[in-house]
């Protein structure tokens, strides 16, 4: 796989400073081709979190490579245990080889497959990917309100996506804020909805436990069905933000869930 060394050397890097992460010393992670991850200090997620992260990447990066060899070009990220891949692949059927791989690995509660059967980006577009990204994440901690530093952003062929454990506020903020960031083509949202007292303040010490449970969310979804695109205007859009309308919002399939996600796609505005 062609970003196959790379990845495996930046996520064992991610390992080594393990210890650190558990020792509450502050730090910045990189995962995934090209997502930015949140400071250590001001990251929602536990330490623990953050490992198991850490490890699920590896893990799921290894499988994928083993599952396709060098065939494709995929990207592996987790965030909370959810993991998402981006990237190319020659086949359906090699998509639905990584999508399984990546779900074998133990602690995984949920995949989202945006993998597309296409040619593999270039480097010039995958630079930009970057760029994008870098952009994104900047927008977002410059934003009142935005709690940047708990946001996962991953770009992939112009596409942002946007990863965390948000409030409706922070959720639509955050959207608007990728959403206007010039180069963006679209904003696809893997959110769990939480509310704003679990916001304020965080309980959660491993990532794992039921409460809060989610304020508003999608019904799951089971592996092989396709999910319910929510109400759209009478015009054929949907509503988002100020009133601003657009085309209506697609989601892509969760396999594995364990708890419903809020996963939207969104088109940047003009």
């Amino acid at each position: 796989m062609n970003k196959k060394h790379h990845r495996l050397a930046a996520l064992g890097a991610a390992l080594a400073v393990a210890g650190t992460l558990l020792a509450g010393c502050a730090a910045a992670v990189v995962g995934g081709a090209a997502a930015v991850g949140g400071i250590v200090a001001t990251d929602r997620r536990s330490p623990q979190t953050q490992l198991d992260d850490q490890t699920i990447e590896l893990r799921a990066a290894s499988r994928v490579s083993d599952a396709l060899g060098r065939r494709g070009n995929v990207s592996v990220v987790s965030f909370y245990r959810k993991v998402l891949l981006t990237g190319e692949v020659p086949t359906a059927e090699d998509r639905q080889r990584a999508q399984a791989a990546a779900a074998s690995v133990p602690e995984v509660m949920g995949v989202v497959n945006e993998l597309a059967v296409m040619p593999d980006s270039t480097f010039g577009q995958r630079a930009n990917d970057t760029l994008l990204t870098s952009k994104v994440k900047t927008n977002l901690l410059n934003a009142n309100g935005v709690p940047g530093n708990s946001i996962k952003v991953v770009t992939e062929r112009g596409t942002v996506y946007l990863m965390g454990r948000l409030t409706k506020r922070e959720t639509e903020l955050a959207t608007e804020v990728a959403r206007t960031t010039g180069g963006v083509q679209r904003v696809v949202r893997v959110v769990d909805f939480i509310s704003e007292q679990a916001a304020l303040h965080p309980s959660d010490p491993t990532g794992t436990s039921a409460a809060p449970a989610p304020v508003s969310s999608v019904d799951a979804v089971t592996p092989g069905s396709a999910a319910v695109a929510p109400a759209t205007s009478a015009a054929g859009g949907a509503a988002v933000g100020d009133g601003v309308v657009t085309h209506p919002v697609t989601q892509p399939t969760i396999v594995q869930p364990a708890q419903p996600l809020q996963v939207q796609t969104l088109p940047p505005v003009k």
